[in-house]
């Protein structure tokens, strides 16, 4: 059978937050369409567990541990990845990190904010600085970063997650206005509840169904619904959208 995106054949992305997960699920799906996947994440044996698994699929991945809320490590990424594949045409800015308490704003610590921003919205910036002006000069290429439904509305989350991923939602549009007249699109996707191995053990029981109202459809998200929503970005098939956040909520963010 055929891939869904044929269009995507040949090309080379960038995953950053590859390593589990979303990120993960992102990354083994590029590489199923015929997309050779940079896989990137902080820990070495994540990364290398998440290439493994896509090469034993028969896809093409290669794996590249970095810091992304480092700009030094970034943009040897980047080197690294134009001097051993050619350049990057879609990059995927997954990566998030940072622990916050859940709690009022007025418990959250400078060093919690710091944690959170950079490891969200700074990590997002970063990847973005790198590659996005070799797009332009080849005024061709696609980018997608993740937001959270907890940016789109008020939610129990704590605020520098919220402000995190909101600020990825401005920064995207931004982007995406500054970058169009070079042939680049830039777009967001925005998930809310993602039954990922880590959410999984902490939403069971009645936990989960309460969890699970909130949806109009009736179901938790998965990685496989935020997959097919990136490649449908990354793809030419979107060739004429840039700049959108596409939320995968189920429903539960009318507007």
């Amino acid at each position: 059978m055929s891939p869904l995106y044929p269009d995507l054949q040949g090309r080379i992305a960038l995953v950053t937050g590859g390593s589990r997960g979303i990120g993960a699920e992102v990354a083994a799906a590029l590489a199923a369409t015929g997309v050779t996947v940079v896989v990137n994440g902080r820990d070495e044996a994540a990364v290398e567990a998440t290439v493994k698994s896509i090469g034993e699929a028969g896809g093409e991945a290669v794996g590249m541990a970095a810091d992304v809320t480092d700009p030094e490590a970034v943009e040897g990424m980047r080197r690294a990845c134009e001097a051993d594949l050619g350049p990057v045409d879609i990059l995927v800015a997954f990566a998030g990190g940072g622990i916050v308490r859940p709690g009022p704003v007025e418990d959250v610590t400078p060093q919690e904010w710091h944690s959170v921003v950079d490891g969200n919205l700074t990590a997002t910036f970063l990847v973005i600085k790198a590659f996005l002006p070799g797009m332009k000069a080849r005024r061709r290429g696609a980018i997608v970063t993740m937001a959270s439904s907890a940016g789109r509305k008020a939610s129990p989350a704590p605020a520098p997650y919220a402000a995190a991923k909101a600020g990825i939602i401005m920064l995207t549009r931004h982007v995406a206005a500054e970058a169009a007249p070079h042939g680049v699109r830039v777009n967001c996707v925005s998930p809310a509840t993602i039954l990922t191995e880590r959410t999984a053990t902490h939403l069971t029981g009645d936990l989960r169904d309460r969890v699970t109202t909130q949806y109009p459809l009736g179901r938790l998200g998965t990685p496989q619904d935020v997959a097919g929503a990136t490649l449908y970005l990354a793809s030419d098939v979107s060739s004429w959208i840039t700049g959108i956040t596409l939320d995968i909520a189920g429903g539960a963010i009318m507007s």
